[in-house]
């Protein structure tokens, strides 16, 4: 009989609670995190490539929301999603306060700001290597 016949949670062939996602791709990663803040409606979102540049990462998202409850929103939603969707756990700093939240996904790590908490620490300025600027997220609004 089948599984959801007889309700036998055991003869279900979907993975166990808690059991390791397969691996996801660092581009794959990568969209996804593009596509949560594009569906959160995070404003000036750039990304930055580091393959082969920095150790700590292959890309730097950086990305605003306009206020401190939607730069937390932006952060918790796309922790969730990344932990419910593909079993990947990320760690966050700044998630009280909200005025700058950091989220490292391994291979991608996110910045959220609030625009004047971004405009201080400029990362982009930062983290911009020689002739490579930052390259604005195709699905994100232009600075303005």
């Amino acid at each position: 009989m089948h599984p959801a016949i007889t309700g036998d949670p055991l003869a279900d062939d979907t993975p166990e609670a808690g059991a390791p996602a397969a691996p996801i791709d660092v581009e794959e990663l990568h969209r996804i995190v593009l596509q949560s803040l594009d569906d959160d409606q995070a404003v000036d979102v750039i990304s930055i490539p580091l393959a082969g540049k920095s150790s700590i990462a292959d890309h730097m998202v950086i990305a605003s929301g306009r206020s401190t409850r939607q730069v937390a929103s932006m952060a918790t939603k796309l922790a969730d999603r990344l932990k419910k969707d593909h079993g990947r756990l990320v760690r966050i700093e700044g998630l009280p306060t909200a005025d700058w939240v950091l989220i490292d996904a391994d291979d991608v790590i996110v910045h959220l700001f609030r625009p004047e908490v971004r405009s201080f620490y400029n990362l982009e300025r930062m983290w911009a290597f020689g002739d490579d600027a930052p390259k604005q997220a195709a699905n994100s609004s232009p600075a303005g």
